[in-house]
């Protein structure tokens, strides 16, 4: 008997693994399928630049769809690994429909049962291959999305970039109310303290109206032990009332060729809103602001929230240039990730008594039965985990989900006639 359990062990999984690659397969093909069709003159548009950087503008026609073919696909890895942790949990439960569904058309259930195994011991090949899947996921999450997080920001026009060290800083507050804009921010540059170039600084008065910029070709990060006593804000225009204390920061940006633009206040006599002129007054070589490299490449953070690992999102969180929104909504990725993969298991469980049943049913419509159930539950707990719930920490609030599918999945189980 122990030999026999072991081959439908094997013949279980073996049937679930295909259902599951199947799954995957055309699920990606079609993704991917559909941008291809979307963006197709974007991908010639680009196999064409390419081929000319290689010297090869006379290529025929076949050799631009080959390059074009070759940089959707290299567009497009990236983005399939990310994919499959999206959609891990509905191909499961989607295998093992299909996997359920061939064993009782066939009257292999019935053989089962005759055989005097009974239908929970028939889930054992179906938890450890989806065990397994998670696993895999888990790692995918873990170690190989980090590592391509840049990749996956790549637009149509950017299939070629490699570069990723520096990035834009869109217009970003600081803490003296500020509006800070750069061209782009190299982190390793001037021996790693960070450069900005192209920097743009707004300065505004207590009402909020912008009194001047100060626009500079470059900005690079002087690291010092203590505050510098001048900033960005020397005495050309007059100082608002009560003006914020410079922030305590561990260096400043030391602006190069910097250049003063005084913009016109509304109020003031005779001038229009939005009128601006060139200052005289001498511009700042200097600024001190709460914005240093660090909370740059926190802020830039942001943008690859979804493809950090733990260990990224635990130094991001203790960083102090982190904002408490931005630690919370780090704490909410991380651990929501935890309750998302308890989640899985728990739809898998429910949906599972739809399909596994002792004699042949219409699966059609035990179909249309699990469908909104088990997808129901997927959603709402990615919904669960991402919603804020007032009066509880985030550690607890993502695994509300999973106490309202717990009782679900041990009812649809413990309902099971075997």
């Amino acid at each position: 008997m122990p030999f026999s359990l072991s081959i439908l062990d094997r013949y279980i999984a073996r049937q679930f693994l295909i259902n599951i690659a199947v799954l995957l397969v055309l699920l990606g093909s079609f993704v991917v399928l559909v941008d291809a069709s979307l963006n197709l003159q974007r991908f010639l548009g680009v196999a064409e630049a390419t081929l000319r950087e290689q010297g090869q503008s006379s290529a025929g026609p076949i050799k631009r769809a080959l390059t074009a073919v070759i940089l959707a696909a290299d567009l497009w890895w990236p983005r399939l690994l990310q994919l499959y942790n999206y959609l891990v949990g509905i191909v499961l439960i989607g295998a093992m429909g299909f996997t359920f569904a061939q064993l009782v058309r066939h009257r292999e259930i019935v053989a089962a049962l005759a055989g005097g195994i009974s239908l929970t011991r028939l889930i054992r090949p179906v938890l450890l291959v989806a065990a397994a899947m998670i696993t895999l996921q888990i790692i995918n999450q873990e170690v190989v999305i980090p590592r391509i997080a840049p990749l996956l920001l790549r637009s149509n026009t950017e299939i070629t970039r490699r570069d990723f060290s520096s990035f834009p800083v869109p217009i970003t507050p600081d803490s003296q109310g500020r509006l800070i804009m750069a061209q782009r921010f190299d982190p390793n540059a001037a021996d790693g303290a960070g450069e900005l170039i192209k920097p743009h600084i707004w300065e505004s008065d207590t009402a909020g109206r912008l009194i001047r910029r100060i626009s500079a070709d470059k900005a690079t990060f002087i690291s010092t032990p203590a505050n510098p006593a001048n900033s960005a804000k020397p005495s050309a225009p007059p100082a608002p009332a009560a003006a914020p204390a410079a922030p305590a920061t561990a260096g400043y940006w030391k602006l190069h060729a910097p250049v003063v633009t005084r913009l016109a206040l509304v109020d003031a006599p005779g001038s229009q809103a939005g009128a601006s002129a060139s200052a005289t007054a001498r511009a700042p070589d200097r600024l001190v602001t709460d914005l240093d490299p660090t909370a740059l490449k926190v802020a830039h953070y942001r943008t690859f929230s979804q493809s950090l690992s733990w260990l990224q999102i635990r130094e991001a969180v203790a960083s102090p240039a982190t904002s408490p929104q931005l630690r919370e909504q780090l704490l909410r990725i991380g651990w929501g990730r935890v309750a998302v993969i308890v989640c899985v298991f728990l739809s898998l469980l429910i949906a599972i008594p739809f399909f596994l049943t002792r004699e042949p049913r219409n699966m059609v419509a035990q179909t249309l039965k699990a469908a909104p159930i088990s997808i129901g539950a997927l959603l709402g707990s990615i919904l669960g985990t991402a919603a804020p719930l007032p009066g509880l920490p985030v550690e607890a609030a993502v695994f509300v989900p999973v106490l309202a599918l717990l009782p679900m999945a041990i009812a649809m189980l413990t309902s099971m006639k075997t």
